[in-house]
């Protein structure tokens, strides 16, 4: 082989070129950022992935948002020292088990016989 040679030039800018584009396929795989011209580096974008965070970070965004309202009523109800929520049970059971929107609150009695 002759060193001085074009073709010992060439093949040495050939190897660099192979090795240059295995480096970055490489790299691309495997998602590492790619080299650019002047050693400039080249971000991948994954907008699918973006999209997918997007959206799961509003589902947990909305989540979080359920769990303080929640949070807020058993505060409201740990807080209340068993007072105002004895009563309301109270006037849950004063109430009658079904009221409809025709009911005048007349009982029937449709059980018992009236004497004349």
């Amino acid at each position: 082989m002759d060193w001085g040679g074009p073709g010992f030039v060439l093949t040495i800018i050939m190897i660099s070129t192979v090795g240059w584009l295995v480096n970055n396929w490489i790299r691309a795989k495997h998602g590492y950022a790619l080299e650019d011209e002047l050693f400039g580096k080249t971000e991948k974008t994954d907008t699918v992935r973006e999209e997918r965070l997007a959206q799961q970070n509003q589902q947990l965004i909305e989540t979080m948002e359920k769990m303080q309202d929640r949070m807020v009523v058993l505060e409201r109800i740990v807080t209340d020292k068993g007072y105002r929520v004895s009563e309301e049970i109270e006037a849950l059971r004063d109430k009658p088990a079904s009221v409809s929107a025709t009911d005048n609150g007349v009982p029937l009695n449709f059980g018992k016989k009236e004497e004349v």
